[in-house]
């Protein structure tokens, strides 16, 4: 079992020069730990429900060029980009560029997009979901086709590439792994089993988990897909520090249903909340096959 950290909160401490090295020290001290992953929001407004849309938000893929300077073994990504965002050719050059530049680390984690405020607000197009899904899958077509040898044209309902040119390739091999984001059970879990190395779902509860995979299982046997061959990710909802014993739990129920990395989220400063982890969570989960 994996740990990643998802850092989605810029607000502590809430000085814009001190969010820089806040954020260095927080991936120096979760690598050093042993934490595999490092991951932040795709987000430009922090998010309604846990916080206030005017706190501070950074672009994510920037935030993780700062961070690949500054780690050397953590896999990083956003959980998840927003397939509204970016034109799906510029993206897979976004995410070529942080693969190199980090020698290989990087993972596009990819999703429907939802928060239309923040949307609205900086001037991004909002669609109706059908179309948002639609818009997805053409973005995972292109992203697989810019990473492979062919670079002729793609046309797709929404989007038209002349070239699928990207040079340099991606240093990882066979290319970045994809990992979707949600758990929605009709379309997103069904693109995973179609085009995904991993899935990442909410871990309200191992049961909740367990049925959530169940769908995957369908889908899976319905494409022609492994199921077995798609990594499992959970992003960990609850403060984890609040009641360890129960998170130890829950993981260890995680792990039979063959989940291989979960992500945690500091409700605390940061780096105190990756020194808490390295030093009360990692030693026992570590008893945790």
């Amino acid at each position: 079992m994996r740990l990643g950290l998802h850092y989605w909160n810029f607000s502590n401490p809430p000085e814009p020069l001190a969010i820089g090295t806040t954020l260095a020290e927080t991936a120096r001290v979760a690598e050093q730990a042993g934490i595999a992953s490092f991951t932040v929001m795709d987000h430009f407004f922090q998010m309604e429900g846990t916080g206030s849309a005017d706190e501070p938000m950074l672009e994510g893929y920037t935030t993780l060029g700062f961070v690949a300077g500054k780690t050397e073994r953590m896999t990083l990504g956003l959980l998840v980009t927003g397939v509204m965002h970016r034109y799906p050719g510029l993206l897979a050059k976004t995410v070529t560029t942080l693969d190199v530049l980090s020698g290989g680390r990087a993972r596009l984690g990819i999703g429907a997009s939802w928060y239309e405020r923040e949307q609205r607000g900086l001037g991004v197009p909002v669609v109706p979901i059908r179309e948002r899904f639609e818009r997805l899958e053409e973005t995972l077509r292109i992203c697989l086709q810019m990473w492979s040898d062919d670079d002729g044209p793609f046309h797709g309902r929404h989007y038209q590439l002349a070239e699928t040119l990207c040079v340099p390739a991606p240093l990882s091999r066979p290319r970045p792994p994809i990992m979707i984001g949600g758990g929605g059970e009709q379309k997103t879990l069904r693109l995973v089993a179609r085009y995904a190395d991993a899935c990442n779902v909410f871990g309200t509860s191992p049961a909740d988990v367990a049925r959530k995979f169940d769908v995957l299982r369908g889908h899976c046997e319905a494409e022609g897909r492994d199921y077995d061959r798609i990594e499992k990710t959970v992003l960990f909802v609850r403060p984890v520090l609040a009641d360890i014993d129960a998170f130890l739990a829950d993981a260890a129920a995680y792990a039979k249903l063959g989940v291989a990395e979960i992500q945690l989220m500091p409700d605390r400063h940061p780096v105190e909340f990756a020194e808490q982890v390295a030093q009360r969570i990692v030693p026992r989960l570590a008893e945790i096959s």
